[in-house]
């Protein structure tokens, strides 16, 4: 189940996903229970391998761990050795996919326009720079912090 808190023209929503099967989803808004039919069914990101090998190994001494660091709200998109990653700020549909690998952006500019909640949102370049990866197609269905562009 995956909890997200959102704010709506003023107005605090507290969502809560249930489940998602196929292209139906049941979840809770403030408390009251909805099922969702989405326009296309979900489409799962794939789970990393198991990996197993035949006879133990030793394993390397530990590094001292280094405390995590928090971001701060307002900071920008994370960069990657790769560039700058856009990301979505809440689960929805994709509706168009405004760039392509190579093209120049720069701040400000509609990279992606996802559909959340029947309302359109505008998602825009944090930073200037040249698309290098774009991770989503139009009609893919995405979740809060999915990675839908890289600038680089």
């Amino acid at each position: 189940m995956s909890k997200y808190q959102y704010t709506v023209n003023g107005v605090d929503y507290n969502v809560e996903i249930e489940s998602i099967e196929a292209n139906t989803a049941i979840v809770t808004v403030n408390g009251k229970t909805f099922e969702i039919e989405m326009k296309q069914a979900f489409k799962a990101h794939p789970q990393p391998a198991k990996v197993e090998t035949s006879a133990p190994q030793a394993a390397p001494a530990p590094k001292p761990a280094a405390a995590p660091v928090a971001a701060p709200a307002d900071a920008a998109a994370p960069a990657t050795a790769n560039g700058t990653k856009v990301t979505a700020p809440l689960p929805g549909t994709i509706t168009e996919v405004k760039v392509a690998v190579g093209d120049v952006v720069k701040t400000g500019d509609t990279v992606v326009i996802l559909e959340a909640m029947k309302m359109q949102n505008n998602i825009e370049a944090e930073c200037d720079g040249t698309i290098t990866a774009v991770s989503v197609r139009q009609g893919d269905t995405v979740l809060e912090g999915s990675t839908l562009v890289v600038i680089g």
